[in-house]
């Protein structure tokens, strides 16, 4: 069970997500106003799928009428999917953080390109 609250980084300000939410395979943590939200839980199955996300949810202006503000959210995640076996957790944890640096690699130029749709 991960520690309550979670303290998470996004666009410069660091975040204290209390825990709002538990089950048997999952966990959610937000702030009070419901603009940062991280999700992390298990999908059993033939494989064994783990999933964390962070949701960011703004208000803005409408490109189209700027006049009226709109509600968008966003969310990234990371799925980690493994066989019931033939991999462990040192095996995992090893594959989740080389994405990790590969996506920091050259200050985050490579997420750049991501977003930006090259492949």
């Amino acid at each position: 069970m991960l520690a309550d609250p979670q303290s998470v980084p996004l666009n410069g300000t660091t975040y204290s997500l209390p825990r709002v939410g538990m089950t048997d395979s999952s966990g959610a943590f937000s702030t009070s106003d419901g603009a940062v939200k991280l999700q992390v839980g298990t999908l059993p199955g033939k494989r064994t799928r783990r999933r964390l996300g962070l949701t960011w949810t703004r208000t803005a202006p409408d490109p189209l009428v700027p006049s009226t503000n709109t509600v968008s959210s966003a969310t990234a995640y990371v799925v980690l999917d493994v066989p019931k076996a033939g991999f462990t957790a040192a095996e995992q944890t090893a594959l989740v953080k080389s994405l990790a640096d590969y996506l920091e690699a050259n200050t985050a130029a490579v997420i750049a390109k991501f977003i930006g749709g090259e492949n």
